[in-house]
């Protein structure tokens, strides 16, 4: 092996160690909830699908569905409206894998 393929071995070598040190992080924080066809437009999965807005980025959630949280087609459903929820997960492939997801209430004086 000559000494440029050693070095371009070990450099993948070692962006490959990188990559799989790095730590799954938690994200633990309010954020806009809402379904993912309807309000935030996002067209990967036909139908209607729970989303979150993390970061000013848009994710499908795992762990937790639209039809747990109520009727999703109410007039404050997740089809008709964006509303706060406080979570505690990951991203993984692209998508929030949640451990916890709470619907926070409405402020009537404040959302109209």
């Amino acid at each position: 092996m000559k000494n440029n393929e050693r070095t371009i071995l070990l450099g993948v070598i070692f962006i490959w160690l990188i990559g799989c040190s790095q730590k799954e992080v938690t994200i633990k924080q309010i954020v806009d909830a809402t379904c993912g066809q309807c309000q935030f437009n996002m067209e990967e999965r036909p139908g209607c699908d729970l989303a979150v807005r993390i970061n000013s980025v848009n994710y499908f959630v795992e762990g937790t569905t639209i039809d747990e949280h109520g009727d999703a087609h109410a007039d404050d459903g997740f089809c008709s409206a964006i509303r706060k929820a406080e979570v505690k997960g990951a991203i993984r492939g692209g998508t929030f894998h949640a451990e916890f997801f709470k619907l926070l209430n409405r402020n009537p004086l404040i959302e109209k």
